[in-house]
C-alpha cells in the first residue's frame, strides 16, 4: 500500500525543505542555497508532487523561510 503523504502548503517550510533536499541532495550546500534566485526556488516548490499551494500565494517571506529551512535540512544531513 502506498504511503499517504498529506498535502504540502506554503507554510510547511520543513516539509518543503525536506523535499528539496531529497531532490537536490548535497549538490546544494549552504552558500549555494542562499544564492538561489527566488524565481527558480518558486518553480521547484511548485514541482513537489503533493504541493498544493498556488503560485499567486507565494511571497518573499515564504521563500526566505523555505531557503533557511533547506539550509537547516542540509546541515542536519552532514555528518
Amino acid at each position: 500500500m502506498a504511503h499517504y503523504e498529506p498535502p504540502i502548503h506554503w507554510n510547511d517550510y520543513e516539509d518543503i525543505a525536506q523535499k528539496l533536499y531529497e531532490r537536490f541532495g548535497d549538490d546544494f550546500g549552504e552558500s549555494r542555497i542562499y544564492r538561489i534566485r527566488f524565481t527558480d526556488l518558486l518553480e521547484w516548490v511548485l514541482e513537489i508532487p503533493n504541493f498544493e499551494g498556488k503560485r499567486e500565494e507565494s511571497n518573499e517571506g515564504h521563500l526566505e523561510m523555505i531557503q533557511s529551512s533547506w539550509v537547516y535540512e542540509w546541515r542536519d544531513n552532514q555528518g
